[in-house]
């Protein structure tokens, strides 16, 4: 399984359900990398997107632990277990955890590959994404020239858990 994500340099993700800075080019390859893939997300993430609707051309797994959720257009789940039970129809990479925090604390153990955004700036946050830097079982394998919008300097890294 995926992870993808876009985190400041504290590892922040989010403030207030909403991303901390939105990227052209970050979000160009969040569509290119899950179009035609499985994403799992958690019912607040889901409702971040424009008009809380799921996103086009991919099959939307959501997370809640709401028993009465319901939104046209994905599968609503309600415990990571039913979520991973419903996973294995899937090629593992196929699948692509897109937030938010809960849901990659819950899905990380389960995950081989994380792309993420990383971005050279700290933001104010209220939601973050593990550290992967910390963790010995993750290694960058791939690392992207470092690209700019405006003055805002961010890279695309490629983290792999070790074998």
């Amino acid at each position: 399984m995926n992870m993808i994500v876009a985190a400041d340099r504290n590892w922040g993700i989010g403030l207030n359900n909403r991303l901390l800075v939105s990227i052209p080019a970050d979000m160009k390859f969040f569509r290119e990398t899950t179009t035609g893939k499985v994403v799992v997300m958690g019912r607040r993430t889901l409702e971040s997107f424009p008009n809380g609707l799921p996103l086009k051309n991919r099959t939307n797994i959501v997370l809640t632990r709401n028993p009465d959720y319901r939104v046209k257009g994905a599968l609503v789940l309600h415990t990571a277990e039913e979520a991973l039970d419903e996973l294995k129809k899937y090629a593992s990479d196929e699948i692509y955890i897109i937030g938010g925090e809960s849901i990659y604390r819950q899905f990380l153990p389960h995950c081989d590959v994380v792309h993420v955004t990383k971005i050279d700036h700290a933001y104010q946050a209220d939601a973050y994404f593990p550290n992967l830097d910390a963790m010995p079982e993750w290694v960058i394998t791939a690392d992207s020239d470092e690209q700019t919008y405006f003055d805002l300097a961010y890279s695309f890294v490629k983290y792999e858990r070790r074998k």
